[in-house]
């Protein structure tokens, strides 16, 4: 690919060069697809630039992580390949090793933890990859897979801590220069960082003057403290909705890729990927999973940081989640933009009193999507009913608009 200004050295204290990037897109061709760029007139309009969103959720396997990993088995010799691969992963990982291994004739081993979502696992399976689970979470099956690896001599790949996979999942980066060459800003999602090592290595070394911007979810931001130590920093915990990115402690090799190239690293609440989720569902018409909506969390909730940078390219990792998840996302995602409404309240317990209120809501346009109505409870006097309301609403002016209106009704909210 041509670089639209004048190339610059790639960065030689890293173990990753432009090359590789090329290297591995060439290898790429015909197995991983280019990826759609889509516009979003919405947070076009929010942050007063042009953004697009760069879609690896449509990628093979739901996500970005076959490029790496295709390039990682791919490299192994043909003693290796014979040995078999195995890997550790609550998902996309485990679905793109899966299917490289078996494009390029390798067994393949994948340990996922017990909870992991069934849809993940079945795909997992279809793909070719022999499943075991083990341990309730990804680390403990990380420890197994390398287990595994050290007993039988199968290759363990990990999924971003090698320069394999991060010279994968850079191909995204040269995808995006292609493809909006006038980009000034690329956001991505980081967990262990090979996708944002990758993608700023690629970008910075074709357009120095791009801005890259990371993005953690703020329950497992394990590089702003490794950024401020000058290493990676071990979280005690990780909490997050977003199980793509939810990694306790960065990866060696993109850690010091992630310093040197990424100009900023931000972090989102599970309030701000909910809503950026069901923007992606509603407004561009794509299903993305928490963490491949990671970089529009960013752009929605702090959209300042973002103004007088465009345009915009936003990259949606991955789309893989499991269908009851999405159902509660959703939910959540409408509750923190003001499309539910939660109430409690106490009325008197008489005939008519609960049509009363119902009128009240009613007359003020909130659709009631389910009631509890509580007359014994050991809490309440002899006249009084307690009502729980779970209301569809407008937006959070018409949250205010019906607390309002119920209370100069003369209704006590809880």
């Amino acid at each position: 690919m041509e670089s639209p200004v004048a190339a610059v050295p790639s960065f030689p204290s890293h173990p990753i060069t432009l090359d590789d990037i090329r290297g591995a897109h060439k290898m790429l061709s015909g197995v991983a697809r280019v990826t759609p760029m889509e516009g979003s007139r919405f947070l076009s309009s929010l942050i007063g630039a042009p953004v697009h969103f760069k879609c690896e959720n449509l990628q093979r396997t739901g996500s970005f992580k076959v490029r790496g990993a295709y390039v990682r088995i791919a490299a192994l010799s043909p003693e290796e390949r014979a040995a078999g691969v195995v890997a550790a992963s609550a998902g996309n990982h485990a679905q793109g090793v899966a299917l490289a291994a078996s494009l390029l004739g390798v067994r393949s081993t994948v340990f996922m933890p017990v909870g992991a979502p069934l849809p993940k696992i079945a795909a997992t399976r279809d793909y070719g990859a022999e499943v075991r689970l083990h341990g309730h979470v990804v680390d403990e099956s990380l420890r197994a897979a390398q287990a595994y690896a050290e007993e039988t001599g199968a290759v363990f790949i990990h999924p971003f801590d090698h320069p394999d996979i991060i010279a994968g999942q850079g191909t995204v980066g040269l995808e995006i220069l292609e493809q909006c060459p006038e980009v000034r800003t690329v956001v991505v999602g980081i967990g262990g960082g090979g996708l944002a090592a990758g993608v700023a290595l690629a970008v910075k070394a074709l357009r120095p003057d791009v801005r890259v911007v990371g993005v953690q979810a703020a329950g497992a931001a394990a590089y702003p403290p490794s950024l401020a130590a000058g290493r990676p920093v071990q979280l005690d915990a990780v909490a997050t909705m977003a199980d793509g990115i939810m990694v306790g402690r960065p990866g060696d090799v993109p850690f010091a890729i992630v310093r040197d190239a990424v100009d900023e690293v931000l972090t989102v609440s599970e309030d701000s990927l909910s809503r950026a989720l069901l923007l992606c569902l509603e407004r561009a018409k794509l299903v993305v999973e928490p963490a491949g909506a990671s970089p529009v969390a960013a752009l929605l909730s702090q959209p300042e940081v973002f103004a007088g940078h465009g345009p915009v390219v936003a990259v949606l990792s991955g789309g893989n989640v499991d269908p009851l998840l999405m159902q509660r996302i959703l939910r959540h995602g409408m509750a923190a933009a003001g499309r539910y409404l939660s109430l409690r309240l106490r009325l008197t317990d008489r005939p008519g009193a609960l049509a009363a209120l119902l009128d009240v809501l009613s007359q003020n346009d909130a659709n009631v999507i389910d009631i509890a109505h509580v007359r014994t409870d050991p809490r309440l006097g002899l006249t009084e009913a307690e009502v729980e309301l779970q209301l569809e609403t407008k937006g959070p002016e018409h949250c205010e608009a019906v607390s309002s209106a119920l209370r100069q009704a003369g209704y006590v909210i809880l």
